[in-house]
């Protein structure tokens, strides 16, 4: 968590600590995934919490620079796992001067929508959302 806050803070200015609650993810219908390399090393993490009963939010997505698949491996797990939780769709949002970011959530089918909630009315962020496949 502090590698991906202190990334953020040199991409954006700002840590995004002030915009994750870790008690947001221990609840029912959301998690907290950290992915691991073969010796055990932490090389990425992602969550999700509840918005309402029918979308959910990515929070904290980070894949270690160097590595390969991380990202989308994390990202797939969590879009399972809010499919399974019964979500229509997952929203998230990133700093549009994060391009590496916005880039990678348009390659995995996220499209741009209105800022919601605390991002409306901020320029420097951008809102994706992407529907999904209900599990069952």
């Amino acid at each position: 968590m502090a590698e991906l806050s202190a990334t953020l803070a040199r991409i954006t200015g700002d840590s995004g600590r002030s915009s994750f609650d870790p008690d947001d993810v221990r609840g029912p219908q959301a998690c907290f995934v950290v992915a691991s390399d073969a010796c055990g090393q932490a090389v990425g993490c992602g969550a999700l919490r509840p918005l309402d009963a029918d979308i959910a939010e990515l929070k904290r997505m980070y894949a270690r620079p160097g590595t390969r698949g991380v990202g989308a491996a994390i990202l797939s797990h969590l879009e399972i796992a809010a499919a399974g939780f019964g979500y229509r769709a997952l929203r998230l949002e990133t700093r549009l001067v994060n391009q590496r970011a916005v880039r990678f959530y348009e390659r995995h089918g996220y499209r741009r929508i209105p800022n919601f909630g605390k991002y409306v009315g901020r320029p420097e962020a951008v809102c994706f959302e992407k529907r999904l496949s209900r599990a069952g």
